[in-house]
């Protein structure tokens, strides 16, 4: 019980930066493993959790996966002998194959690759990435009923079990 690992972004948590944007807009048909090219100053923001993901994308360019749009915000104390850019683009160290599969997949048309969340796996960053289709409204909506549903469905079994 002690090696369980906590869900979502609080403390104790390996999960560092999630986009839930991604979620609401995608169908997701397949998630990858991919770990990031980061330099010192990222990692230590990193660490401290100043990191976001909305608005990112990955590109695959001359064979190579790279995380474009992402934010991480550096700390006052960590950089100071080095000019930071925040919203640089940073390197996803994929296999070949995997490479391979996602530049194949994103050519057809209404696919895309984002990433979907970042977390911690051991003491590397490592980022989870999908390939996507877009979702349409009246699929958004019914996200949105079943959210809605199950919010609702919660209050009333507190409401049975506090009487």
């Amino acid at each position: 019980m002690a090696n369980k690992k906590a869900k979502g972004k609080g403390p104790g948590s390996n999960v560092i930066a999630l986009n839930k944007k991604a979620r609401f807009e995608y169908h997701i048909e397949e998630n990858f493993e991919a770990g990031l090219s980061l330099a010192g100053w990222e990692v230590k923001s990193l660490r401290a959790g100043k990191a976001q993901l909305t608005d990112t994308y990955i590109l695959i360019k001359n064979g190579e996966a790279w995380l474009l749009g992402s934010h991480i915000l550096p700390l006052n104390t960590a950089s100071t002998h080095e000019v930071a850019d925040p919203t640089r683009t940073r390197k996803l160290l994929l296999h070949k194959k995997e490479i391979a599969k996602i530049f194949s997949r994103t050519q057809d048309k209404g696919h895309t690759c984002v990433p979907l969340k970042l977390y911690w796996k051991g003491n590397r960053v490592k980022c989870e990435l999908a390939l996507v289709t877009g979702k349409k409204l009246h699929d958004k909506r019914a996200t949105e009923k079943n959210r809605d549903w199950q919010r609702q469905k919660g209050r009333i079994m507190r409401e049975q079990n506090r009487s």
